[in-house]
């Protein structure tokens, strides 16, 4: 417990140096040495504190540097307001659904600012995606891949794989189409053309390790967790309409919830 203070207490002190520019971003921190010295902590200190920055995002190494203060990257916000905003602005006109979408209101982003690809695939439901959509195994379904990154940035915002049962979008052709991504309004836009209302949604959020593809494809550093988001989306009638995992990067992502209570 003392050692893990003294890691924390070390961690502290440079994140509040590195976040006022001494070191900059791309500038190599002190030594271990210099930086035990510096501050008056032995060595398992300064090797406890580094973990903590490489987690937070705010150090990484470089081959024949040692660690180094990386440069802040964009944030992701995401809370329970924001599948009512994208159903509201489903029944928007198509100008203002190409205005912006969710990712642009979760990263304070603009439409410019991003980078968008999409990829479509038919597959059929193994036994964890049936259970999740509440259908039989070897259903047809659209299995939709989108990665986002801000112009700037080489890594992506998250990871998104969502998958809906092909049934259910047949009759508008557009929709199994991915040249027609980024499709104006996101997914509950996309349902809305097919008569599907999304209802609720439930998350379910945990946090592990990255895979070593994950690590690589987010840019993650050396001991970066990840937090895993299941979204089901069920609609009027009761059935799950759209199922996704989203991975997104620990180093750079929050979640806010709110609960409005009821007042006495």
């Amino acid at each position: 417990m003392v050692g893990h203070r003294a890691n924390e207490r070390l961690a502290g002190e440079l994140r509040r140096r590195i976040r006022a520019g001494d070191p900059a971003p791309g500038e190599p921190l002190p030594s271990g040495a210099e930086l035990a010295e510096r501050h008056g902590a032995d060595p398992a200190a300064v090797r406890g504190a580094l973990v903590i920055l490489r987690a937070e995002g705010l150090v990484g190494d470089r081959p024949g540097r040692g660690p180094v203060v990386l440069a802040p990257r964009r944030g992701v916000l995401r809370n329970d307001e924001r599948h009512q905003w994208e159903k509201d602005r489903a029944r928007t006109d198509l100008r203002e659904r190409r205005s912006t979408g969710a990712t642009e209101n979760d990263t304070g982003s603009v439409v410019d600012d991003l980078v968008f690809s999409a990829r479509y695939t038919r597959v059929v439901a193994d036994a964890g995606l049936a259970e999740a959509l509440g259908v039989p195994e070897g259903t047809a379904l659209l299995e939709r891949v989108y990665r986002t990154r801000h112009r700037d940035e080489d890594a992506p915002f998250g990871l998104t794989s969502s998958y809906i049962p092909i049934d259910l979008l047949e009759s508008e052709p557009a929709l199994l189409d991915e040249s027609a991504e980024p499709w104006p309004g996101g997914t509950q836009s996309q349902l809305r053309t097919v008569g599907v209302e999304v209802d609720r949604v439930e998350e379910r959020v945990t946090a592990r390790p990255p895979t070593p593809d994950e690590a690589e494809e987010l840019g993650l550093g050396e001991g970066v967790a990840v937090m895993v988001l299941r979204k089901a989306s069920t609609d009027t009638r009761g059935r799950v309409v759209d199922w996704s995992e989203v991975v997104l990067p620990g180093d750079r992502a929050e979640a806010v919830f709110t609960t409005r209570l009821e007042r006495w």
